[in-house]
């Protein structure tokens, strides 16, 4: 059933033309949301219609552009997903890693996110509404240090600053949640796991299946993308009116507490 609520309302979805943010946006728009993405490049053909903005959220001033346009050609914004993200330093501990790796890894994971949340946030506080869905990680809570250590120590710095927004935030009509996926069937996941094969010289299922010990996921598969999107558009519902400051994980039982 349509949440009427959410139809004709505006959403940006960073990171929104493959893997789980492609997902996000096209469940968003068949409930009948304007769904906005952005990627540093154009989707081939965007077969799916979203209204598309290039942009590196890397660079400092790029937030601000995106802003500006979704303003300009929809005068509102409802919803925030802030999926864009990536684990792309290379893995092997505290040795391997340059100040570049770890700058990288903190501009694409948080600081992108403070500054389109910053940019986009006075309207909704003017219209005193508006949904921000945060996409962080399992393993910001349970990091691999010869695998994540500083996209893990990125995504932690969101989930904390996600529940201050949502505490600041919320006198004011707007919610703030976090989504934690795990081990999720992406190109981006398939990449790495390609590449984890090559430099620890062995197949892609073994490497496939390293990365599945190490994390430890009962339900001993992938998360397909449209089960990550399938939260994020309850949590932007009408229906989760009275949820904010709270961070799901969508891991097949991976997080070892509850």
């Amino acid at each position: 059933m349509m949440d009427t609520a959410v139809k004709g309302q505006v959403a940006l979805v960073t990171g929104g033309t493959k893997g789980i943010g492609k997902a996000i946006a096209d469940k968003l728009s068949s409930r009948g949301v304007q769904v906005v993405v952005t990627a540093r490049t154009a989707p081939e053909g965007n077969p799916n219609g979203h209204h598309f903005i290039a942009a590196d959220l890397t660079q400092a001033g790029s937030a601000e552009i995106i802003a500006k346009e979704i303003l300009d050609r929809f005068g509102r914004i409802d919803i925030i997903v802030n999926n864009a993200g990536a684990n792309l330093s290379p893995g092997g501990g505290f040795e391997t890693l340059s100040d570049d790796d770890w700058y990288h890894d903190w501009q694409l994971n948080f600081l992108s996110v403070t500054r389109i949340n910053k940019s986009l946030l006075p309207f909704m506080i003017r219209q005193k509404s508006g949904v921000i869905i945060n996409i962080s990680t399992g393993a910001s809570k349970q990091p691999i240090w010869e695998m994540t250590m500083s996209y893990s120590s990125a995504k932690a710095a969101l989930n904390a600053y996600s529940k201050a927004l949502a505490n600041e935030l919320g006198s004011k009509g707007i919610r703030v949640n976090v989504v934690s996926p795990g081990v999720v069937k992406t190109p981006l996941m398939l990449d790495f796991i390609e590449t984890i094969a090559k430099s620890s010289n062995s197949t892609v299922e073994e490497a496939f299946q390293s990365v599945m010990d190490k994390v430890g996921v009962p339900v001993g598969r992938m998360a397909e993308p449209e089960e990550i999107a399938n939260l994020v558009a309850f949590l932007v519902s009408s229906e989760a009116a009275y949820i904010t400051g709270t961070n799901y994980s969508v891991d097949g039982g991976a997080l070892p507490t509850i």
